[in-house]
Formats: structure tokens, sequence, C-alpha cells
């Protein structure tokens, strides 16, 4: 007889539908639910549906028979909430292995009943294990958002007791389900894994999410993407979404989910959406007409029913099915997955991944004083600040001798779950403490990284503990110890790095992906002279890695390399930036560095980068010792005294020139009156932004395409041209009441999953200014949005931005959803990932419209106009034909349609 894996690539598999809403069919009394042998237990019982697996296993198996009548090929035990903590409200909680294991009786009874009748179309049973009625994310009592009503040891016991018994009692597959906090799906998949080993018994592990809101996340506030990156760890054999809204609307996330999950995908939609008495007036039929839609469009392998439906929903099923094509699961992903609440993809072209480091007793004297005192909503707001100030990932760090560290890391990874604008980062759990890293992992339901493990107890130790970071989901920073010690020469660095990453693929199977080394940035200029060289031993390192080891990635402490200089910030940051300048150009990832620093590869005068480099190069013997004397020099005048100098040297130039700096420096002080100064020299406010202030940013773009500037300054250089716009808002709305008429009606929206908005927010001012009509619907929009109020709206055309690299393929989808709703306006595409390229071979072929690539806002106003008139629209359209067809003839293998080159140099575009 076939398995469930062996069918899957075969057929669309059909699951059963709800077993609550086929109970309520048979008007069971509060004395069905108690039977005779709960009579006596206080409170109300009915309504727990799972105790019926003994009271009235008749109704369970009666319901089952019918789903399988229904052409159903798998029923799920009626075991959702057969858990000891959902069990203990109804306080039958000792009845559980005894709940569970009449379940998988009754349903296997049944299924192997059918499959006998039918051979050739086995039944299988799913061992249903739902979310419990508690959230370890999220804290149960709102003046206390440290405080969890379950923890993950608690969860974590709980579901190992259920799976075990459902595993002995004969189940096909584990189906957790209902997922609404993502730690409690970990906390059972960590179960799952310890049942299947103990028991020897290895069954497909199904997932199913429900997403809460429009936005598709997750009720503890995680995107489908951050929520895969969480899960990733796992032998997933399929992974869908269920109950949350009728089939229409979950299509989109559906959608979303197939595309990016490398697993089987299942789909359960509930029969609509409740009508105001909570119940579903959806019938079969419409559903069904719904769910062809999964099926015709390739999305799905398993197909059921949630909330709403019965047998007569499954019924319609079979005839969907038969000879439909399943869902292709795309590829793994060759790239680090890291998330808080959204995802963080780690790939080439992000240039450098920056992790804030203020969140650090050890490192920071106010943070650790905080921590102290107990002032956990100033802790915090160092950690919002890291965020604000550009940190993709947040090092916590509370290792000190008279801090209780396990407790304090439990506590501030709990109120950073509280606070969405630091949670939607990833976290670094930072402790040499094994019992504060795997408290802290405990804790986060995104997938985090630990820092660190190392060779330096042995062999043994090291692999028990990446094998145990590995169960949990996480990604690990391995540092250059072994049992000799420290590395400290290129050729030592390059062994036991290359020794841990074959211990870890080889033995632990861990993905290279999730290997994060750290070779031991050190202290150069010591004045000892074996220390001359550590620099140069770092970064020949890095290139070293990248060549041999393939999918790992590299990090390092940055502010160690400048220990010697300790009390002069300026020479401090300027040799942080010249080193990263060198180390990125080998490959170096990502960094624990201040997000907030100042100094610029760039910004330095020649005379003291040569001096700098001498000693980050090791390029002279001297090198130590005229950099002392220049910092020496420089105290004399202090550091602050010569940033002064300088600062005031830019404010006697031109306010054109003045504007410019400020955008490339990220300098806001002086905005106001420089814009006040700029206005009586240009004809219209919006000329101010095309002219000095777009020519920062587009500086900005050149110096971060070269690798002299990093995200987090770019960040910085993003809210001051933001401020400078929103200064210059009321000028521009005065000129526009000047106007007389619409030249047109424009929609923009930043794509679904990417939440950029800065160029297209600029995009907006232009577009108004030359008398345009502005609808923007802002970020992270559904495509389904796009076309309804494009439909609404009646909109001439419609801009589509995006920063991130999925965006390309969202905008793709778009195109595709307009195309097919009838849609025939031109598609304006912009952002930092978009070239013409891909527009030209991707997005064009799939509408049937002008697509026009945009380089930066400056263009839209123009192209604009061309598509209002119908003489120029049509010289204009065929040119771009032209162009696209010549493109295309050319064609570009599909992993090359953005390069790394045109990636770095997309990046700072805007719209």
């Amino acid at each position: 007889m076939k398995t469930i894996p062996q069918l899957i690539t075969e057929r669309i598999l059909i699951l059963d539908g709800a077993m609550g809403t086929m109970i309520q069919q048979y008007n069971l009394t509060e004395e069905d639910f108690r039977g005779n042998r709960f009579t006596d237990i206080p409170g109300q019982m009915k309504g727990n549906n799972d105790l019926l697996c003994l009271t009235r296993p008749d109704v369970i198996q009666d319901i089952h028979r019918k789903y399988l009548e229904a052409g159903a090929d798998i029923i799920e035990t009626n075991t959702f909430s057969s858990t000891i903590i959902s069990m203990a409200d109804y306080h039958v909680e000792e009845y559980v292995d005894e709940i569970n294991r009449a379940a998988v009786k009754l349903a296997r009874e049944v299924a192997d009943e059918y499959t006998a009748k039918t051979p050739d179309k086995p039944r299988f049973v799913a061992g249903s294990v739902g979310p419990t009625n508690k959230t370890a994310s999220i804290s149960p009592d709102v003046n206390n958002p440290a405080l969890r009503g379950v923890t993950y040891n608690e969860l974590v016991e709980a579901y190992y007791q259920q799976m075990r018994v459902l595993l002995q009692g004969g189940v096909d597959a584990i189906l957790i389900e209902t997922i609404f906090d993502t730690l409690n799906a970990k906390a059972a998949i960590f179960a799952a894994e310890q049942a299947m080993e103990e028991t020897g018994i290895k069954v497909p592990l199904m997932l199913s999410v429900t997403v809460s809101d429009v936005g598709g996340r997750t009720l503890s506030g995680q995107t489908l993407d951050a929520f895969l990156a969480s899960v990733q760890h796992a032998n997933i054999f399929s992974i869908g979404l269920n109950c949350s809204f009728g089939a229409r609307q979950l299509k989109p996330f559906l959608e979303q989910l197939a595309a990016r999950a490398p697993y089987y995908i299942s789909a359960y939609p509930n029969a609509g959406l409740p009508n105001s008495l909570g119940l579903y007036d959806q019938t079969p039929q419409e559903m069904a007409l719904q769910v062809k839609e999964y099926i015709t469009e390739g999305l799905i392998n398993i197909i059921g029913g949630c909330c709403g439906t019965t047998d007569a929903y499954i019924a319609e099923y079979p005839a969907l099915v038969k000879d439909a094509v399943p869902h292709i699961p795309v590829g793994k992903p060759d790239s680090l997955w890291l998330s808080g609440l959204e995802l963080l993809e780690v790939k080439p072209e992000m240039n450098f991944v920056n992790i804030g480091e203020r969140c650090n007793v050890a490192g920071s004297r106010k943070f650790l004083r905080l921590i102290q005192e107990k002032k956990y909503e100033e802790a915090l707001s160092i950690a919002r600040k890291q965020v604000e100030d550009g940190a993709l990932i947040i090092d916590v760090n509370m290792d000190d001798g008279l801090l209780d560290a396990k407790e304090e890391m439990t506590t501030f990874l709990n109120l950073i779950a509280s606070e969405p604008d630091i949670a939607r980062v990833p976290v670094m759990i930072d402790s040499s403490k094994w019992e504060v890293i795997t408290a802290g992992l405990e804790c986060l339901q995104g997938k985090s990284i630990v820092n660190s493990i190392s060779l330096k107890e042995g062999e043994e130790k090291f692999l028990s503990y990446a094998r145990a970071i590995k169960q949990y989901g996480a990604a690990v920073v391995v540092m250059a110890f072994d049992e000799k010690g420290q590395a400290d020469t290129f050729d030592r660095k390059i062994e036991i790095c290359g020794r841990a990453y074959r211990l870890l693929v080889d033995k632990v199977a861990f993905n290279p992906n999730d290997i994060i080394f750290d070779p031991n940035v050190l202290a150069v200029a010591t004045g000892i002279e074996e220390h001359n060289n550590y620099a140069v031993d770092f970064i020949q390192t890095v290139g070293w890695i990248k060549k041999n080891l393939p999918g790992a990635r590299i990090s390092g402490g940055i502010s160690n390399l400048s220990f010697s200089f300790r009390g002069n910030n300026y020479i401090r940051e300027a040799m942080h930036a010249v080193f990263l300048y060198h180390a990125i150009q080998q490959g170096l990832d990502m960094g624990i560095v201040n997000p907030a620093t100042a100094v610029l590869y760039t910004d330095i005068p020649e005379d003291v980068l040569v001096k700098i480099e001498d000693v980050v190069l090791n390029r002279r013997s001297d090198a130590a010792e005229r950099l002392i004397e220049l910092a020496e020099s420089l105290k004399t005048t202090t550091a602050d005294t010569n940033q002064a100098v300088k600062q005031d040297a830019w404010r006697t130039e031109n306010v054109e020139e003045r504007l410019k700096y400020a955008l490339v420096k990220g300098i806001g002080d002086y905005l106001e009156n420089d814009i006040a100064e700029a206005l009586p020299l240009y004809n219209k406010a919006v000329d101010i932004i095309e002219g000095p202030l777009m020519a920062g940013m587009n500086k900005v773009g050149e110096l971060f395409g070269e690798g002299k500037m990093f995200l987090p300054q770019v960040v910085k250089t993003a809210r001051t041209m933001k401020k400078a716009v929103s200064i210059l808002q009321p000028v521009i709305e005065s000129e526009k009441q000047e106007g007389t008429i619409s030249a047109g009606k424009v929609l923009l929206a930043t794509v679904k999953g990417d939440v950029h908005d800065i160029g297209k927010n600029i995009v907006s001012v232009v577009m108004a200014c030359n008398g345009y009509e502005i609808i923007d619907l802002g970020v992270m929009v559904p495509a389904e949005t796009i076309v309804q109020r494009a439909i609404e709206e009646k909109v001439d055309m419609i801009g589509l931005s995006g920063l991130i690299t999925p965006s390309l393929e969202e905008m793709v989808h778009v195109a595709v959803e307009l195309k097919r709703a009838g849609l025939s306006v031109p598609l304006l595409i912009g952002g930092a990932t978009t070239s013409k390229l891909h527009t030209a071979l991707k997005i064009a072929p799939a509408y049937n419209a002008p697509v026009v690539y945009l380089k930066d806002a400056s263009q839209n106003a123009v192209v604009a106009s061309k598509l209002m008139h119908a003489d120029s629209k049509e010289q204009f359209v065929r040119e771009l034909e032209e162009e696209y067809k010549n493109i295309q003839k050319k064609g570009t293998p599909q992993s090359d349609l953005v390069s790394l080159e045109e990636a770095q140099e997309n990046k700072l575009k805007l719209f």
C-alpha cells in the first residue's frame, strides 16, 4: 500500500472537514459529553469535543465515516485540544493519554475499513495537534508584558505526552494545526522530533498556520515569510493554512506560501466568513468554485475544510482534484534566513548586515546600569534606537557577575516581544553560559542567532551544543577557538574554521547557510609586533572561508580592532570604517558595530586614511607609532573640535551644496534654514527635491554601491530626506492649490512583502506637484487590494515600488492579477532591486499594457505626461516595445536577472 509521501507526488490528497461543525449537527447534551464517568467533575463539559472519544465514540466514528464516504483520503483524530494544558480548563487533564489513545483507535478502525474496501485508494489518519489555549509569545496581563501564561518547556512536555500516544496508536502523520503563535509551534516541533526519536516511529510532520489579519500575519505578529524562517530547521513534510478566512480571502496568502515554502502545500479554509450570528452561509458549491482556483493554479497538494465545512463540502472535492496536477514545491533557499516578526534574508547584495551592539551589559555601562536598576523601559529604548539607526539584528548579552543572566535574558527578550518596532528584527543571543543561551532560545518565536559556540571544550561538547541549537531552530556563530586556544594567525583561523565546518555539516547535518564564523577581530597597533598582522589575517580568512566553506557567513566584533585607541572615538570609528571597507570586499557578511557610527570611509582625510590603512593592512613596520602620534595630535585639539571645524567648513558652501551634503551625511539640524534660503532660488518647491536633495541621494547610492557606506548610514540619510520633504510639504500644497485641473489619477503602492516607502513618498510629492491626483496605498499592499482600488478609483496609471528582491516576484504577480481583472492602465515600476532588464523580461510579458521602468523619482512626471496624451503615448509605447524586444532577444539566465553589481547600484534609487 502506498504511503502519504508516495501519493502526494501523484495526486492532490483530500483532507476531511471540520469536526466541531459536524458534532453540532448531533445536538448533543451535557449528559452526552459527561457520560457515566464524568458526572462528578465540576463545571460545564459540553463543548469539550475531544472527550466524546470516551463518552460518545459512536458519534466520532460516524463523523469519520461520513468524511471517508465523501471522498477524504486523510481523516484527523479528534484530539485538537487533547493536551494537559487545554484539558485543565475542564479538569480532565489526567485523562489525556486515554483520550488520545481512544481517538487514534476510532479513526484507525474506520480508515482501515475503507482501505480494505478499496485498496487502490488507501485512507490515512493524521494526529491532530492544536495550538493549546495559551500563547508563549504574548503576556496574559496587559500591565506586565514580560509575563507568560505558559513556558516553552511546559508546552514541550504537554505536546510530547500527546504525540507519544498518537504515534504509538498508529497515526500516519502528525498535523500541528491552527498555529497562531510560532513559539508554540516550535515547541510542538521540538516535542514531535523528541517523540519520534524515542518511540522509533517516524511519520510526516505537517504544519498549518492561521493568519489573523488582512496583512497576513499570525496572531503573535509574524509574517508568513518570517514563520517559514522560524521553522525551516525541522524535517517538515507539508505546510499550509487553515481557518483564518474563507477560500477567496485565504488565496493571496496561500499564493505567498506556495511561492516561498520548499514543502508540499495544504489548505483547509473556512466555509466563507461567518455572518453576524457566527454562522457560515456559504454553500458547498460556492466554496468549491473558490477552491477550484487553488487547484487549477497549482497551489496545493492537500485540500480540506475548516470551520463551517461538513461532509457535503468535502464531497465536492473529488471531482475538482481528478486529473489535477499537484503543486511542485520550490527549492530550499540558498541563503541565510533569520526572522523576528519579519524575515531577514541575508544575501550577497545586502553588502553588510549591521548587528546592534548596545544591548550588551559587557559593552555598555549605561545598559548594564539600566538592567541592574530594573529600568526596562529605558533599556528597551536603547534597542529601539538601534533598530531606528539601521541595526538589522539586535545583540543581547546579560553576562555580568552581579546579574542573574538567565532571568534577565528571559525578561528582556519577553519585553522585546511586546514591542513590534523592535521585535520585527532577529535577535542574537549572546552569552558564554549555555543555560542563558537555552533560556533565550525558549523565548523567541523568530529564528535567532546563538553567539557563540567553539571547539575549546572539545568536539563532543561542540557537537552536543550544535545539535541542540539546530533542534531549537537557530543559526550559530562559531568562534575560532579550539582546545589549544584562540586562533590569531591566518593558518590557525582557517584550520579551526575548516574543522568546525566539517563537523557541523557532516556530523550534525547543520544547514551551511546557518553557520556564521567569527574568526576573531583582534586589536592592532598594540605595540606588540605579533599583533601587527591581525587585521590582515582576519581579512584573508574572510576570503578563504568564502572560497572553501560554501554557504557559511562571516561576522566579527568590529570594535575589538581599535581597542588600543579607546578614548579617541574619531580614530576608532575611522579604523572601523577602513577595516570594514576591506573586509567587506573579501566577503564579510555582518558585524557587531554601533549603528550610529558617524565616520564614513570617504570622510577620512587623505593623510589620516594613509596612516590608518598602513596599520590595518600592515604596510609599514612603524605604522603603529605613526598612527599613535596622529591620535595624540588629534587628542590635543580633540576630535570634537576637528569635527566642528569640518562641519563649519561645509556650512560656508552655497545652499545647494549644503543641502546635498546634509543628505549624504544625514544631518537634519540645518534643514529648516537651508530650505528657507533655497526656496526663492527655485520656481517651485518640488525643484529643490529634484535638484540638490536628489543629487544627495544619488551620491548616497554611489557610495553604498562602492562599499564606502553601510546600511545604517543609508537609513540615516533616508530619514533626513523624509524630514526635508516634510518641511517642503506645506509649500508644495500651497503651490498645488494654484493649479486648475488634475493631470491624471495615479495609484501608488509598495508591493506586498516590502515595508520601504521613502522612494514612493518622494514620487508622490513630485507627481502631485505636477498636477496628478495621488492615491497612495502605503506599504505591504497585496495584489488584490491594488486591483480592487485601481478599478474603484478608475486610475490612469499604477506605480509599483519595492526595495527588496522578493518584490520583483510580487510585481510580476501584480501584473498577472491586473491582466486577469481586465485592466490595461500603464504600470510604472521602480525601487532599489528593480531594473530595466527584469522589467522587460519578467513584468512586461505578464501584462497587456505599457510597463515602464523608472530609474528615479525625477522621471515619473515626464513619463506620466507622455502616457496621458494620445499623440506622445503612441510613439513612446512603440519605442518602449522596440527596446524591450531587443532586450528579450538577447535574453539572460534567470539567476542573472539582477546581478550583484546592479543590485548594489540600484539600492538607493528612489522609486
